[in-house]
This record gives structure tokens, C-alpha cells and sequence, in this order.
């Protein structure tokens, strides 16, 4: 059974390994745990003492809020874990305006699934610092 949680207690960076998949260099868990920390609101997905899943956004809580970050567990994807995680945080986010996600086009169906519509939109990556160090 999956259980949700909406804050940091009881969480270390020990109990972040395994995210990030695919990343080319990846946040090391301790700068994993300070993306968490300094998020406007968390989700966590636990099955038993295990973290799966989390979903993070970014909010001014009057008119706009950005979801950077919804990550799963390699072995526990396609089990509804993200959707659940994003109906989770679209309703924490249900009196803002606009929500923004930004995300690779092979997972543009899932969004469009969630409700979200493809939009004309701009960003800058600065890849080397991806891993969130100096």
C-alpha cells in the first residue's frame, strides 16, 4: 500500500538514492534533499518505509505555480505512483491560476493525460549545472 506525505519529518538524504534516471549528472541526495527543503510544497510516496516517489513545485500560492520535479523509482513506474503524485499536487495548487510544467517531449502524453496542454514556451539550461554543485 502507498502512503503520502506532504512534509520532510523522518526523511534524510540516505533515503533519497535511486532518482534522477537518465539524468546525465544527477543531484548528489544531499543536494536532493535541499531541492526538497527549499520546495514551496513536497509530495512523498512511500510503499512501507520505502521512499518511491516525490513531486515538487514552485508557487507565489496567488496566480502561478511550477512543478519542476516529479520522479519515481525506476521499479515502481507505470503504477499510477506519478499520477497520483500529480492529482496530489494540482490539488494543493487548485486556487492558483497557472501551473506550469516544463518536460521532455516523450512525456508530453502523460501530462496531456493529466490535463495540461502543450504551450509555445522558452527555457535556458545551464547543463553544468545540473548536478546542482558549484
Amino acid at each position: 500500500m502507498i502512503r503520502y506525505q506532504y512534509d520532510l519529518n523522518n526523511v534524510t538524504a540516505n533515503d533519497l538514492q535511486g532518482f534522477f534516471e537518465g539524468w546525465e549528472n544527477p543531484p548528489s541526495t544531499q543536494k536532493h534533499y535541499e531541492i526538497l527543503k527549499n520546495s514551496s510544497q513536497i509530495i512523498l510516496a512511500y510503499e512501507n518505509d520505502k521512499l518511491i516517489g516525490f513531486i515538487t513545485a514552485i508557487t507565489d500560492n496567488v496566480i502561478s505555480a511550477y512543478i519542476p520535479l516529479l520522479e519515481i523509482l525506476p521499479e515502481y513506474k507505470n503504477q499510477g505512483i506519478g499520477s497520483e503524485l500529480l492529482h496530489r499536487m494540482l490539488e494543493q495548487l487548485n486556487d492558483v491560476y497557472m501551473i506550469d510544467i516544463v518536460c521532455d517531449e516523450q512525456l508530453a502524453g502523460f501530462y496531456e493525460k493529466q490535463g495540461f496542454s502543450k504551450l509555445t514556451g522558452m527555457a535556458k539550461r545551464n547543463r553544468g549545472k545540473q548536478s546542482c554543485e558549484s
